[in-house]
C-alpha cells in the first residue's frame, strides 16, 4: 500500500486498547468515547467490561476483547467458554492467545485444533490469534503462520503487550510474507508514534493494537 495520507487513516486501523489490570469502568468509558470520536476500528477491553461497554456504545464502535489472556495456557474448554461468553455479551472481535508450551513442543496439531474450536465459539465474529512473537524463533513464527491459516482465523497478531517486547517491523514483514491473503496481520505492543504506526501499516499490518496514539492527539490539543 502507498503512503498513508493522514492520521485518520491510521486511526481507522487501530484497536484502541486499555487492558490495564487496574482499569475501571471510568477508564473504559473514556476509551469508548475516544474511539467513537476518532473513528478507530474498535476498542479492545477486558472481558468483564464487554457487556457494559456494548450497551454503552450502542453499536457506534466495535468491541474487541481477549481470551486466554495474556499467558495462553488456559485449557481449551476455558478459552472456548470465554469466547462464547464474550460473544453473548456483545463482543465483535476476539483476540486469543495460543498455548506457547504446545508451540515450543511442536504440538502444532493441538494448537490448530484449539484455534478451530475457539473460532467456532466466535459465531462468525472476527478471531485474531496472538502468537507472542518475542518468545518464538523465526521457524516457530513461520509455522504459526501456517497454523493460523489452516485453523481459519482472521488475523495473526504479534503480541499481548504483556511480555518482553511488542511488535517489531521485522516480525510484521515475516508474518505478512508467510500468511495466506485471507489472513491479516495485527501489530500490537509498544506502538507509540504515528510514524511507527504508519510504517507498520506500510509493511503489511492491517490492524494496530495501541493505547497511546489518541493520548498523543489529546495532549497536542491541550497545548
Amino acid at each position: 500500500r502507498g503512503m498513508l495520507v493522514n492520521r485518520q487513516e491510521i486511526l481507522s486501523a487501530v484497536d484502541h486498547t486499555n487492558l490495564d489490570v487496574c482499569a475501571g469502568w471510568d477508564q473504559i468509558r473514556k476509551l469508548c468515547d475516544e474511539a467513537i470520536r476518532y473513528h478507530t476500528a474498535s476498542v479492545c477491553i477486558a472481558p468483564s467490561f464487554v457487556k457494559q461497554a456494548a450497551d454503552y456504545v450502542d453499536g457506534n464502535i466495535k468491541i474487541c476483547t481477549v481470551v486466554g489472556f495474556p499467558n495462553g495456557y488456559a485449557s481449551t474448554s476455558v478459552k472456548c467458554f470465554e469466547a462464547a461468553q464474550a460473544v453473548a455479551d456483545g463482543a465483535d472481535e476476539i483476540d486469543m492467545v495460543v498455548h506457547l508450551g504446545w508451540v515450543k513442543e511442536k504440538q502444532y496439531d493441538l494448537v490448530t485444533e484449539e484455534i478451530k474450536q475457539v473460532k467456532r465459539m466466535c459465531s462468525g465474529r472476527v478471531l485474531k490469534v496472538i502468537i507472542e512473537t518475542c518468545l518464538l524463533t523465526v521457524e516457530e513464527k513461520i509455522r504459526m503462520c501456517e497454523v493460523v491459516c489452516k485453523a481459519g482465523a482472521d488475523y495473526i497478531k504479534t503480541s499481548t503487550g504483556f511480555s518482553k517486547t511488542g511488535a517489531t517491523f521485522e516480525d510484521v514483514v515475516l508474518l505478512k510474507q508467510n500468511v495466506l491473503p485471507s489472513v491479516k496481520v495485527k501489530a500490537a505492543g509498544g506502538i507509540r508514534t504515528f510514524a511507527d504506526a504508519q510504517k507498520f501499516l506500510e509493511l503489511g499490518a492491517s490492524r494496530l493494537g495501541t493505547s497511546t496514539l489518541i493520548k498523543q492527539i489529546e495532549r497536542e490539543r491541550e497545548k
